[in-house]
């Protein structure tokens, strides 16, 4: 019985720290609307040498909390993350816009990657034409992967 209350304990404890983490990760509402109309974010992902990287504009989809991108596995961002350095700034609107501190994580996920091409044709409709087969065909054969960018 002993045993039976500390795990209980131990989990009420866990659960409070997830809890906490994630109320902590909460963007500011200003934050949130200009991620909301904003047409690009920067991102500048972490070197070898602890500093970030020049930030490079790039689509994006706000979803669920979270910035999501598609890029090719070749890119700094995506390699650097497969190197273990998923630290990146994120800038909205601009290069010196609001920022937040992110973790990136490479996802296989079908239902952000449909949201991420409706949102895209809908948000970029200039160049979607152009990029919608190098993505809808990317995601499928590997030569895109999907980024979701987690605030810190």
């Amino acid at each position: 019985m002993r045993e039976i209350c500390r795990r209980v304990v131990c989990l009420v404890l866990l659960i409070g720290l997830v809890a906490s983490a994630a109320t902590a990760a909460d963007l500011s509402p200003e934050l949130k609307k200009s991620l909301s109309d904003s047409k690009y974010v920067y991102i500048s992902s972490k070197r070898k040498d602890a500093s970030f990287s020049k930030p490079a504009e790039i689509w994006f989809m706000y979803h669920n909390g979270a910035v999501y991108v598609g890029t090719l596995p070749t890119s700094w961002r995506a390699k650097r993350i497969k190197w273990g350095r998923p630290q990146a700034k994120i800038a909205v609107g601009k290069v010196d816009g609001p920022s937040f501190e992110a973790t990136g994580l490479i996802v296989k996920d079908p239902d952000a990657e449909k949201v991420m091409l409706e949102t895209y044709a809908k948000k970029y409709p200039d160049g979607w034409d152009k990029f919608a087969d190098k993505f809808r065909n990317g995601f499928k054969d590997g030569s895109r992967v999907l980024i979701r960018y987690a605030p810190k």
